[in-house]
């Protein structure tokens, strides 16, 4: 743990280390794929690299870490570094990886800043560095401790029983055990699939598994966009293997009975599919609002499935939003442009979970913030790399 000297240095350093990350980051990321180019072909998304948004990512996430030191708020860190763990587990990363990384950050550190990093500066951010990393670390181990597998070792081949063409740009695929059963998974988690590419690298990419969690098949939905989706559309039919990973993700239905409102845009239908599936399996009787919004009704994937599960809850209450729609159908519950909670009920005990973009995550949850929903009971899941803020907020 930060000693007090080394916490009073992280205060000091933190405004001109916060302010290099941006160009810390991606010298970072060159260092680590010139030294470990089969990280970026198979473990990190390469998309992501080249639009910026994985490093961004990373310097929210230090950012981030370093400020809950100085102004201690456990839920947050646990919030964050709970997040990142699954991603981890999802990918099989393990402990030895984080002194790959180690390396490599504080060597692009130390190339940004100069002789600005001074002994004493560099032991405080590599014991901040060492307690973030030895938390993930723990953290990772006990969630492959509960799935039942070695640290890293996630993958298993899985044959595709299935595949239907659920949106004019998206598909859904059942997979079945090549033999013995698969995991047990919790409503809302996702797995990790990993295919070849054309150019020998083996990307991979997480989608929310969509079937009941007592099926012995998984159901999970790909969009096209992306490598590996473009891949998983042109490629993977009735039949064909894919490698694919246990279980993973935090995004689960909360242990309290508190009334629900499940928010999703574009593909973020699937988890809320998936956790919707749960709530009618056992008639759950609380309120559920789900509001979903979408480009068009022809483009959107699972639109009968969305309408039939909220249809089949004892209370439940669907809105949708649509970029281009007819006039004709507009109503309470049809409603034209992006989302917006005006003349949406929210209970003030409501349990929030949001899923999609980015861009629709940051704007919704400031939305319901707004509406005096305590950001504890705002939970969400991302589809691309988490731009985490640097406050403590």
């Amino acid at each position: 743990m930060l000693s007090d000297t080394q916490r009073a240095t992280l205060a000091a350093t933190l405004p001109a280390v916060e302010g290099a990350l941006p160009e810390i980051t991606p010298r970072f990321y060159r260092g680590l794929f010139d030294a470990h180019p089969t990280l970026l072909d198979n473990m990190f998304n390469r998309t992501h690299q080249k639009s910026g948004e994985q490093p961004q990512a990373l310097a929210g996430s230090v950012a981030a870490f370093a400020r809950l030191q100085l102004e201690p708020d456990v839920r947050r860190q646990r919030f964050i570094l709970d997040r990142i763990a699954h991603k981890h587990a999802s990918l099989g990363v393990t402990a030895d990886q984080y002194k790959v990384v180690h390396q490599h950050l504080f060597a692009a550190i130390v190339e940004v800043l100069g002789d600005a990093v001074t002994p004493e500066v560099a032991d405080a951010w590599d014991q901040l560095y060492w307690d973030m990393a030895d938390l993930l670390i723990a953290s990772e181990s006990d969630l492959y401790a509960a799935a039942g597998v070695e640290p890293g070792q996630v993958w298993r081949e899985i044959t595709v029983s299935d595949r239907v063409q659920v949106s004019p740009d998206t598909i859904a695929l059942t997979l079945a055990p090549v033999d013995g059963e698969l995991p047990k998974f919790r409503p809302g988690q996702y797995i990790s699939v990993q295919v070849p590419l054309s150019d020998g690298a083996q990307q991979i990419r997480q989608y929310s598994l969509t079937g009941s969690s007592d099926d012995a098949e998984w159901r999970f939905s790909v969009k096209l966009a992306g490598e590996v989706s473009a891949y998983l559309h042109e490629h993977v039919f009735e039949g064909d293997t894919l490698k694919v990973s246990t279980p993973f993700g935090d995004l689960v239905l909360p242990d309290d009975d508190a009334p629900l409102l499940l928010a999703s845009a574009g593909i973020g239908c699937t988890p809320v599919i998936g956790l919707l599936t749960a709530l009618a399996e056992k008639g759950d009787a609380r309120p559920v609002t789900v509001l979903h919004a979408d480009r068009s009704r022809d483009r959107q994937p699972h639109r009968g499935m969305l309408a039939a599960l909220v249809d089949s809850l004892p209370d439940g209450n669907l809105i949708q939003w649509y970029e281009n729609t007819s006039p004709h159908i507009v109503s309470d519950s049809v409603r034209v442009g992006h989302m917006s909670l005006d003349n949406v009920e929210v209970h003030p005990e409501a349990n929030v979970m949001l899923c999609g973009p980015t861009g629709f995550l940051s704007s919704m949850r400031e939305e319901f913030l707004g509406r005096d929903i305590a950001e504890s009971r705002i939970h969400y899941e991302t589809f691309g790399p988490e731009l985490l803020r640097s406050s403590a907020r």
